[in-house]
């Protein structure tokens, strides 16, 4: 907690770099274009830098689950007022990636705590997604579903050559998140691309926390997603669609064992502040 409470004061040092004028893939939710600036209010602009660049720190671990994420160190950083502040957590709140804690009088917002229940319901809700991804790829026509299948193989045997050379973590995980990024840029509508933007990131947060514990399981998901790849070849939406939702059903339950052995992460703040909440102040 002491160490997270630091690298907060540490990032309120820090100058904020210009806003970027285009926001990568990984980093666009849902709504991030839509709002538009309104008369007296404070620029969307500055709203969406806060809000980004936090979401950065809680999927990359940096500001680990059951951080403190106080508003005073985050409008220290940003040099804004509180108005942009207050919507940016509010934002995130709504999304799951912060949580309140305590009761009311007493309450504080936190990083949200990776639990058993939590990663088993993200991983399934984004197989949902990424399987009806999977299934208009197969609907695609043979031409374009051709050459997303090569796209497909080729990203999975990278996957595979990887995996055998005991490549890192990090690198790891880029190379999954690339095979299941084609078929779902390649060819989701886009209500599946965005939904898909907004709720991948979650899953991003526990993988990159427990990766070291599911790298045995990757021949396996190597397996799965050559699955996947014969399916859309076949032109089968059925079949592809299935396979996603295999794939990520295992996952799930691989997630839910190695969480159930290692433990949950920062689960044990929302016990403090039940606890402190629940103290008798003097009077």
């Amino acid at each position: 907690m002491i160490r997270a409470a630091r690298l907060l004061q540490r990032w309120a040092a820090r100058r904020l770099p210009p806003v970027p004028r285009v926001i990568s893939n990984q980093s666009r939710s849902v709504g991030a274009s839509a709002a538009k600036n309104g008369a007296g209010d404070e620029p969307t602009d500055n709203v969406s830098r806060v809000y980004h660049e936090l979401r950065a720190l809680i999927i990359s671990g940096q500001l680990p689950p059951g951080a403190r994420v106080a508003e005073r160190a985050v409008v220290a950083r940003v040099g804004l007022s509180r108005t942009p502040v207050r919507s940016a957590l509010h934002r995130l709140q709504q999304e799951g990636f912060v949580a309140s804690v305590g009761r009311a009088g007493d309450q504080r917002l936190i990083v949200t705590p990776l639990t058993r229940g939590d990663g088993h319901e993200v991983f399934l809700l984004v197989g949902h997604l990424e399987g009806l991804a999977a299934r208009q790829a197969a609907e695609l026509p043979a031409d374009r579903r051709r050459k997303l299948v090569q796209r497909l193989r080729t990203a999975n045997k990278e996957l595979g050559r990887a995996s055998r050379a005991k490549a890192s973590p990090a690198r790891l995980f880029d190379l999954d998140v690339a095979f299941h990024e084609t078929y779902v840029d390649g060819a989701a509508g886009p209500r599946v691309v965005a939904l898909h933007r907004a709720i991948k990131p979650q899953c991003e947060r526990y993988a990159r926390l427990y990766i070291n514990v599911l790298l045995d399981e990757l021949p396996t998901s190597v397996e799965e997603h050559e699955s996947i790849a014969t399916a859309i070849a076949k032109g089968d939406p059925r079949a592809a669609q299935r396979a996603v939702e295999t794939n990520w059903h295992n996952a799930a339950d691989r997630l839910a064992s190695v969480i159930e052995e290692v433990g949950e992460r920062g689960i044990w703040h929302m016990w403090d502040a039940d606890s402190a909440s629940s103290r008798v102040r003097p009077s």
